[in-house]
């Protein structure tokens, strides 16, 4: 029998690794030229993307804010609101100082008072006139019946020129008597009198109520409340003893339910976009989270025309700069228990058809 041979392992050992070296060699060859296209292939789809769509990254979530300032001026006694609180339309946020407004209640109901009594002052005037315009013209009737007997006697020769100078001076009395008496009565009517645009009612007093109407708005606009339902925000401005001025912003509310996108797409994207082409909304808070969207509207200016310094382009060394336009993105889909905070940083596409 033959004896083994004791170089075999030895030889098939190293036929296995050179094998192994070998395959070796080759994978680092495929991974050198594999992976160098592999990045390259991806950053030309990402930098062209799909031929059906148009993405930017410059894009926020945008809400709704509205500033809260007071409609009249005074010191705040009571805040009822902290900072992200949620509110509904007619919740009391804050109160101001009430009591100015309802010292000027009382001094508008002081005036109504007035103004209804120099009403009725003005009535018993032309009531007591009224009797003394009889009065003078009895005595005026009088005055001609004595001045006619007098003229009578004249003619007969049994009277003086004196007696017809005083029963013509009675009657003159008499006429004088009753046009003041009656001038009297006309300037009382003039002033109890209503006009066109308030009929049946003084002026007078229809200012005086008036003014009790702006004393009573004032004194409702010392409760300041919320004009819409949503989060409230910039609540530390507001402290007990600070003063309110009219007009003034004093916290802010993110309306509910408002949220959108708004995405600034290069110019050069906008051949193809329409309202109403359906979009995809990415958030960078929430990585997992994609949105249905739409679009809503094409703004109609670039950013750099809204701006406080537009760009002056009319120089020598003039450099073309490729424009954003934005385009407002509205949120059809629901983001569950994850909420669309004002400001946050967005990835839309937009599905533009091959149209």
């Amino acid at each position: 029998m033959a004896e083994a041979d004791p170089f075999k392992p030895a030889a098939a050992d190293a036929v296995s690794a050179r094998g192994k070296r070998t395959r070796a060699k080759l994978l680092r060859l495929v991974a050198m030229f594999l992976v160098p296209l592999l990045v390259v292939g991806g950053a030309l789809v990402y930098w062209f993307g799909s031929p059906n769509t148009v993405s930017t990254d410059n894009a926020y979530v945008k809400q709704d804010i509205v500033s809260i300032a007071g409609e009249v001026n005074g010191l705040i006694v009571a805040v009822n609101v902290r900072e992200n609180q949620q509110v509904k339309a007619g919740d009391v946020l804050f109160r101001i100082d009430p009591s100015s407004f309802q010292v000027a209640m009382r001094q508008a109901d002081a005036q109504i008072a007035t103004a209804q009594a120099r009403v009725t002052g003005l009535q018993a005037e032309v009531g007591a006139n009224a009797a003394d315009i009889a009065g003078a013209r009895d005595d005026l009737a009088l005055a001609e019946s004595q001045y006619a007997r007098e003229k009578a006697l004249l003619d007969k020769g049994f009277n003086t020129r004196a007696r017809m100078d005083e029963a013509q001076h009675a009657v003159a009395a008499a006429r004088d008597r009753l046009a003041s008496v009656t001038a009297e009565v006309a300037k009382a009517q003039a002033q109890l009198a209503d006009g066109a645009q308030v009929p049946g009612l003084n002026p007078q007093i229809a200012a005086a109520q008036a003014t009790r109407a702006k004393a009573a708005l004032d004194l409702l606009r010392t409760e300041v409340r919320a004009p819409v339902s949503g989060r409230v925000t910039q609540v530390n401005r507001l402290q007990i003893g600070q003063m309110v001025f009219t007009g003034v912003p004093m916290l802010s509310i993110v309306r509910e339910g408002g949220a959108r996108v708004e995405a600034n797409f290069k110019e050069t994207d906008l051949n193809r976009m329409r309202a109403g082409q359906p979009a995809e909304v990415k958030l960078d808070a929430y990585p997992g989270l994609k949105l249905k969207g739409h679009v809503d509207s094409i703004g109609a200016g670039t950013g750099s025309e809204f701006s406080v310094l537009p760009a002056q382009n009319a120089t020598g060394n003039w450099v073309k700069v490729t424009q954003r336009v934005p385009v407002r993105i509205a949120i059809d889909s629901s983001s569950g228990d994850r909420p669309l905070i004002a400001g946050l940083s967005a990835n839309v596409t937009v599905h533009v058809g091959d149209k």
